[in-house]
Formats: structure tokens, C-alpha cells, sequence
């Protein structure tokens, strides 16, 4: 890891890991107006269209609902603990059948151990880049449901305790069964979330739109998870090199709803301080350009770069 009192100083330090609730409470509210927009379009122009650019902006904001779960498990949303967890579920964990509780330990230990043979996530970052003809089955799978399918089945494996909890790719069996009261604990919240989200959809006269969230979740979800996780750490030039083990991407308008929501983007400030809210990263990055940090740091001018360059390999060398 990167010292960060060799880049800022401790006044800087104190005031980029400010936060504040008001400015929590309003990224949350930004996934969730286009939650709401995506269905609301459906809602009023039922047409193949409409559903197709509704379930690409519930995928990437499905992935928005992880992002929040992330940045809450680092106590970083809001002020207290209790509202990092309480709000981070309801809005973030639940939705995709997650809580902030499980995800908190597993995630500090890719921080921990980020490039390294104990970082869970390490799989995430190795399959890139491959050849076209693989990149295209790899996106396949993820958009014909056949990913999502394995990976809520997953889940649930994990939630009543077949699996080790795992979201790095890996599948290995529990050792130690969970009693019935744990697995309760770990189904209840997303069980009420989505009776919450259901009952919502029934009142006002369109349950049949609760079916848009699973498509997407099954299909453009995985997508654009698999989008922002490759940005993160694949195709770095050294994986044992903290500055060059993670990257930066710039994002424009599109890429922000499908890949970079609350500001994920900004993974490298994000590894180098962990605890800073993500709306205090534009500032850490224009402080970190300023101070030379991306001289060695990785730094990409857009997504559509990196899925280029993920499906650039020769098929001979792959």
C-alpha cells in the first residue's frame, strides 16, 4: 500500500475523509431516480425499445445499488455507522441480494492483499486480455442471463452456508454449516427488499415491471459489472506494484449510467484512501494530478479503451 502522508498532508488527509450526510443521502437518491426513471419509461411507452434502454440503466445502476453497499461497508456514505449500514442495505446490499455485513470483511481483505495471491478479487483481474472471438462469449454469457443465472444461485449457496462467501469467482465449500438462525439473518433483509419493491410496483397498477429488475439483474447487470471490475485492476502493468496495480478511468455521460456510478471510477484515489467518500474523489484526483501522482499511477481517458484493448489478444498467443 501507499502511504498517503508521502502524497498529503494530515490537514489534507482530515478534509478529504470528510463526510457528510446531505451528500450521502444525495448520491443515493441519483441511483435511484433513474431506477425509478427506467421504470417509469417502461410504464408509459411499453414497446421493445423502451425495455431494452430500461433493463441497460436498471443494470447499471443494479450495479449503482453495489456501489453503495461498497462504500457503506467503508463506513464512508454518511457520518455513523449505524447509518452507513442501515441506509447501505435498504438501498444498496438488499437489492442484490446482498448485505453490508457479509461484504465488509470479505472486501477489507482485497485491500489488504490487493494484487496478491490472498486477494479474493485476483481472479476478477486475470482473464484479460483475450482474444475477440472470447471477449464476445464472455459478454454473451453475461447479457443471455446464463452468468446471472450461476451467479444468484451463488449467492443464495453462500447466504445459506454450501459456499464460502466469495464474489471474487471463486466456489469453495463451507466447512462448518450455518445454523437456520444465521441464514435468516442472511436472507431476511433481501427478502424485504424486494417485498418492499413488489408491493410499490402493485399499488400503483404495474407489478408486471418487478420482472424488469430480474431480467436486468440476470443480464445487463453482470455486463456492466464485468465492465467496471476489468477497469479496475486487468491489464495493469505490474500487479505487485500498488501504483500500477489499479487504474483511473475517465467517464463520460454514458459510461457514468452503465459502468462508473458514485464515482467508482476513481478506483485508484479510492485504494489510495479508502475511507474517503466517493464525492470527495474529483477533488483527491485534481490534487493528485497536480502532485505528479499519475506519472506512475494508471490513468485511462475512457472505457471503450480498456474493452479494446480486453479484446485485443492474437488468437495464436492466447
Amino acid at each position: 500500500m501507499i502511504p498517503p502522508d508521502e502524497i498529503f498532508t494530515k490537514e489534507e488527509i482530515k478534509a478529504l475523509m470528510q463526510r457528510s450526510d446531505w451528500r450521502g443521502g444525495f448520491e443515493i437518491i441519483r441511483i435511484w431516480f433513474w431506477i425509478i426513471a427506467a421504470f417509469t419509461l417502461v410504464a408509459v411507452f411499453p414497446n421493445i425499445l423502451t425495455v431494452i434502454i430500461a433493463l441497460f440503466i436498471l443494470g447499471g445502476k443494479q450495479l449503482g445499488c453495489a456501489i453503495i453497499m461498497h462504500d457503506a461497508s467503508h463506513y464512508s456514505l454518511f457520518k455513523s455507522q449505524k447509518l452507513n449500514r442501515t441506509i447501505g442495505n435498504f438501498f444498496g446490499a438488499w437489492p442484490v441480494l446482498n448485505n453490508v455485513q457479509q461484504y465488509r470483511p470479505y472486501h477489507l481483505k482485497h485491500h489488504r492483499h490487493a494484487g496478491t495471491e490472498d486477494d479474493p478479487d485476483l481472479r476478477l483481474a486475470l482473464n484479460f486480455p483475450t482474444y475477440l472471438g472470447s471477449f464476445i462469449r464472455k459478454v454473451l454469457r453475461d447479457l443471455s442471463g446464463v452468468n446471472g443465472v450461476k451467479g444468484v444461485l451463488g449467492v443464495l449457496a453462500m447466504h445459506i452456508g454450501i459456499l464460502k462467501y466469495n464474489l471474487g469467482g471463486t466456489a469453495e465449500k463451507l466447512k462448518t454449516k450455518l445454523t437456520s438462525k444465521e441464514v435468516w439473518k442472511n436472507l431476511r433483509g433481501p427478502i424485504f427488499f424486494h417485498l418492499v419493491l413488489f408491493g410499490v410496483l402493485f399499488a400503483i397498477g404495474r407489478p408486471w415491471l418487478y420482472l424488469l429488475w430480474w431480467v436486468a439483474h440476470l443480464t445487463t447487470f453482470q455486463f456492466s459489472l464485468r465492465i467496471r471490475s476489468m477497469a479496475e485492476h486487468s491489464m495493469t502493468p505490474d500487479v505487485s506494484d500498488p501504483y500500477q496495480n489499479v487504474r483511473t478511468t475517465y467517464a463520460n455521460p454514458i459510461e457514468k449510467i452503465l459502468f462508473a456510478p458514485l464515482y467508482v471510477n476513481y478506483h485508484a484515489e479510492h485504494h489510495l484512501l479508502m475511507g474517503v467518500p466517493a464525492y470527495n474523489y474529483p477533488r483527491m484526483h485534481k490534487m493528485l494530478l497536480e502532485r505528479g501522482f499519475f506519472e506512475k499511477g494508471v490513468l485511462s481517458k475512457g472505457y471503450w479503451p480498456l474493452i479494446k484493448q480486453a479484446a485485443s489478444m492474437k488468437k495464436q498467443a492466447a
